[in-house]
């Protein structure tokens, strides 16, 4: 396969930045994005030039490093698949395919297409957990689970946190991110001890670095593992419990 890249560079996150154009040749279809990229960026090297930037880890859809827009979609054409899950019998010889960083201003863009995620991380660190005292693992059965409920906070924990969320949204939002994580900390009976404490946190976390939810359902669609959008609603219902309980707790008084 012969293929025409117009990739976005940027050269640190206060320089401008400027789409280029590189031709990938002889492609294998059974190559993923990532190693037509590598191998793109060998010959670049090559010929002296400055390779290109881009994030990846474990290239098995599993850590969530390795997300770009590819033709104006998060992670490209494949519906439940990450960047490096891609591969390019998914285009055709001769097509030209735009490659864009996530755009978005909670990941500044820190080169070419990586950018900076570590508002999600500030997130997580905010509730993402459950403290308990350190000793003897419990027997796997000592605390029985019903099993739609370990179901559901198997579908939560499944995600990446790629932020293909946040880069498909129209509003830059992390609900669905955001939802997940709490998710399968706040459905397991470890995790109602800090429920409400966690939602707040993490959730008003999380508004300083992005957008408002309004329901566009574009962050389901582009999230790689499809994690569903009722996370968000019970996102919101255990956030108006936990300013309601927060607020009888100081002493307030309801209407």
């Amino acid at each position: 396969m012969q293929l025409k890249l117009k990739i976005w560079r940027q050269d640190g996150p206060d320089a401008p930045g400027r789409f280029e154009t590189y031709d990938a040749v002889d492609i294998k279809p059974d190559m993923s994005f990532l190693e037509m990229l590598d191998l793109v960026n060998n010959r670049l090297v090559e010929s002296g030039d400055e390779p290109i930037t881009f994030d990846s880890d474990c290239r098995e859809g599993i850590c969530g490093t390795c997300g770009v827009m590819i033709d104006g979609q998060a992670h490209g054409p494949w519906k439940g698949a990450a960047t490096c899950q891609l591969h390019m019998r998914a285009f055709r010889d001769g097509d030209t395919i735009v490659v864009e960083p996530w755009q978005a201003a909670g990941f500044p863009i820190i080169k070419d297409l990586m950018v900076n995620r570590s508002a999600f991380d500030a997130i997580v660190s905010s509730g993402g957990f459950i403290s308990a005292d350190t000793g003897a693992a419990p027997d796997a059965n000592e605390i029985p689970i019903p099993k739609p409920v370990s179901d559901s906070a198997m579908d939560a924990a499944a995600c990446i946190g790629c932020g293909a969320c946040v880069a498909a949204c129209p509003n830059s939002a992390a609900q669905l991110f955001t939802s997940a994580k709490l998710a399968h900390l706040n459905l397991l009976p470890q995790g109602q001890a800090e429920r409400f404490k966690r939602t707040e946190a993490m959730v008003e976390t999380m508004e300083q670095f992005f957008g408002s939810c309004t329901n566009h359902g574009e962050c389901h669609e582009a999230c790689p593992k499809e994690v569903p959008l009722d996370f968000i609603a019970m996102m919101n219902r255990d956030y108006l419990k936990s300013k309601l309980k927060n607020r009888k707790l100081a002493g307030q008084v309801f209407p």
